[in-house]
């Protein structure tokens, strides 16, 4: 039975980064804290955390001073900053370029036109999504579906669109469509999805097409994960989701030839090349 790794999928420049930043700091011996998991997937904060990185939650920031905290691709609101400049805390920003511009935006346009819906595409709750938010000082909107922007916009007020850099480029369209029917003539939109990612959407289309049985790799938490899966088992149903080899069912590949293994942006490759293994 054949057994393919998707070259596509894993980490993106921005986690690649970020997790680089902090294997230099843990292999010089220093004492190094991430704010919130650095990657969704939980075997890769175990193997971090192994070699000497401590995840501390926005709870515990408060309490921390005289510390190294490392920022994650996903971004943080300016309290964030605030709390680490009063907590003596020095900071290593591995925030995503594609994120970072994304807030820069954002606040500009909030500063420059306070009384505008200023409206992002994306998960509430996310950690992105709320750096983003906090650009506006809480006041941005956040929606995640087309019932979302039907109940929370006011579309007789101008309206401003951004969106979460790994949302669905489909999904932002309908959004656009919706809002371009319904509302004022004071409506302008910013496609702001990292084509890094959107891009992998048709590659992964076509990868899931060629085998058999697909294994997609990613933790359950990965945003982007859930939207690469969705896109495998639309184009071939015999996709499975796996966090760890030990997830591997060996029913799964009754009567296959070949079986493709893919993931998120936050999948590390050495975990599908685990997989691939567990198959053989």
């Amino acid at each position: 039975m054949q057994v393919e790794i998707d070259q596509h999928s894993g980490f993106c420049f921005g986690v690649t980064t970020a997790i680089s930043k902090a294997e230099e700091e843990l292999a010089a011996g220093k004492t190094l804290f991430c704010l919130g998991d650095i990657v969704h997937n939980g075997r890769e904060c175990d193997r971090l955390r192994k070699l000497g990185l401590q995840t501390v939650s926005h709870a515990d920031l408060d309490h921390l001073h005289d510390a190294k905290v490392l920022l994650r691709a996903h971004g943080e609101p300016p309290q964030t900053y605030d709390i680490a400049s009063r907590n003596n805390l020095q900071v290593i920003d591995a925030t995503c370029p594609v994120v970072l511009n994304l807030q820069r935006r954002i606040r500009a346009e909030y500063t420059a036109h306070p009384h505008t819906q200023i409206v992002i595409y994306g998960k509430p709750g996310h950690a992105e999504v709320v750096g983003l938010v906090g650009q506006t000082d809480g006041h941005a909107i956040v929606i995640e579906n087309l019932d979302d922007a039907h109940r929370k916009l006011d579309f007789a007020r101008p309206i401003t669109l951004y969106s979460q850099t790994t949302q669905s480029l489909d999904g932002f369209r309908q959004i656009v469509d919706l809002i371009t029917q319904k509302s004022t003539p004071h409506f302008t939109y910013h496609d702001t999805i990292c084509r890094q990612v959107a891009n992998r959407i048709p590659n992964i289309r076509d990868f899931a097409r060629r085998h058999d049985v697909i294994l997609f790799v990613a933790g359950r938490k990965s945003s982007n994960g859930r939207v690469l899966l969705a896109e495998c088992r639309r184009v071939n149903p015999r996709t499975h989701l796996v966090e760890t080899p030990a997830d591997i069912d060996t029913r799964w590949f009754d009567g296959a030839q070949s079986v493709g293994i893919c993931g998120a942006t936050s999948t590390p490759k050495w975990l599908m090349e685990q997989c691939r293994e567990a198959i053989q």
